[in-house]
């Protein structure tokens, strides 16, 4: 499977070293905003030993038409920001090219750009892509499922710059219908990312909890996200819908 990057910040240069370790995948390009560094190649610029291409372009040399007539992908995954999808998705559209998108937000109309879209292509949209944040989300909504009663507390926890509440941790209170305003964030270090969920039963608790130790993990989601997808029909897809048959305990 042919896969194209964008974005080469430090969760693209973490996904990008996945995909160029594993052999289900073939990293063809990769786009930045800026032109430094273009016409490396991601082996060469992360001293990793690989024989695919995973040439670096800026976006300032090609249009989207000129790019994938030149490299053709299969999957296109983004890591850029929200304008990010308006550089590629009328051609992605155009071609069927599967779209695995993990913007931590767009605003409504690049919603609404992206539920159109998916009626030509498949998409995948995950504000968090990781497989272990989705699979503790699904788990939380079972867990208020059982037990509607139950006092539920939301900690987000990023490096000390961070100044937003996490994507993630509104994602997760919109889930279980938590205000927003109630979640508490904590800033120290160089937290990567830690999310925990807390039950307060009347007579113990739960937590449910969520580490990344390194950006990689973008990766392997990434990497699970586009495997899946590619298959799939026409469609716009989250990580749960992906995720929710394994939750099946029938062999």
């Amino acid at each position: 499977m042919k896969v194209g990057l964008l974005g080469f910040g430090k969760a693209g240069k973490a996904v990008a070293s996945i995909l160029l370790l594993r052999k289900e995948t073939e990293l063809v390009w990769v786009l930045k905003k800026s032109g430094k560094s273009k016409h490396y190649s991601v082996p060469e610029f992360l001293g990793v030993e690989s024989d695919e291409p995973g040439l670096i372009f800026s976006k300032t040399e090609w249009t989207a038409k000129q790019l994938l007539d030149k490299y053709p992908v299969d999957v296109i995954v983004d890591f850029s920001s929200k304008d990010g999808i308006s550089f590629y998705g009328e051609e992605a559209g155009k071609r069927e090219i599967a779209i695995v998108t993990a913007i931590s937000e767009y605003p409504e109309d690049q919603i609404h750009y992206i539920e159109q879209l998916s009626k030509d292509t498949k998409v995948l949209w995950s504000p968090n892509i990781t497989i272990g944040i989705n699979f503790l989300m699904i788990a939380a909504k079972i867990l208020q499922k059982i037990a509607p009663y139950t006092d539920i507390e939301i900690i987000e926890e990023h490096f000390k710059d961070k100044k937003e509440i996490s994507g993630t941790a509104k994602k997760i209170a919109n889930s279980l219908s938590i205000p927003i305003i109630d979640i508490k964030s904590i800033r120290a270090g160089g937290i990567i990312g830690r999310h925990e969920i807390l039950f307060g039963f009347p007579y113990q608790t739960v937590r449910l909890l969520h580490e990344s130790i390194s950006r990689e993990a973008f990766g392997n989601g990434a990497l699970f996200a586009a495997l899946a997808i590619v298959n799939k029909e026409k469609g716009l897809y989250s990580m749960e819908d992906l995720l929710l048959p394994y939750f099946s305990l029938e062999s």
